[in-house]
């Protein structure tokens, strides 16, 4: 899978570290945080939502947690950020489960081109326009990681930590949904829909 990670300097991890060792002994000093990862955790809510009262909600709910537990937070060598993701992913998640319904999945024609020819070497054009419906078919935890992967770039050791799986798990994992995906395209273009 070539996909290009997204790194953090160690620098930046130490100047997080900086920020989240002073947040875990006076809570008020947590606004450094908040103030950090507010945009980007907005954007990747807002990504599985594609509506932003419910995208701020949610957000609201992320930074209310991370506040309330950072005490329980501790440093594994990745950034801060992926605890964030966590527990912005788990929101979403949980509201999906309370309103399945409203489910979005939303892609930019780029990313959903990058993850076409990752199956397909030729003619990959004639399927991308099928490939938005099969992750549509994915279940929410398939699709957040294929979107971490492929559409955010995280590299594996962040989408583990983020998933709380091992980096190797998250591999494995996202082989069997490309797979999925592979399968399900094929079918679609015998049918010749």
């Amino acid at each position: 899978m070539s996909v290009p990670k997204k790194t953090v300097s160690a620098a930046d991890m130490q100047e997080e570290w900086v920020q989240v060792q002073a947040a875990q002994r006076d809570p008020a000093r947590f606004e450094p945080l908040y103030r950090r990862y507010y945009d980007p955790i907005f954007r990747f809510v807002y990504r599985r939502t594609e509506d932003e009262d419910l995208t701020a909600d949610l957000c609201s709910q992320v930074f209310l947690k991370a506040l309330q537990r950072i005490q329980d937070y501790e440093h594994r060598g990745v950034p801060f950020s992926a605890w964030l993701y966590r527990i912005a992913s788990n929101e979403v998640s949980q509201h999906y489960r309370s309103n399945p319904q409203d489910r979005v999945v939303s892609v930019d024609d780029a990313r959903i081109s990058d993850l076409a020819e990752e199956f397909f070497e030729d003619d990959y054009e004639h399927l991308q326009k099928y490939l938005s419906a099969a992750l549509n078919q994915l279940n929410e935890k398939d699709l957040q990681l294929i979107e971490m992967r492929f559409f955010e770039q995280r590299p594996f050791k962040e989408i583990a930590e983020i998933m709380n799986v091992t980096e190797s798990n998250a591999k494995v994992k996202t082989y069997r949904i490309l797979e999925k995906l592979k399968y399900h395209l094929r079918s679609v273009a015998e049918r010749g829909v």
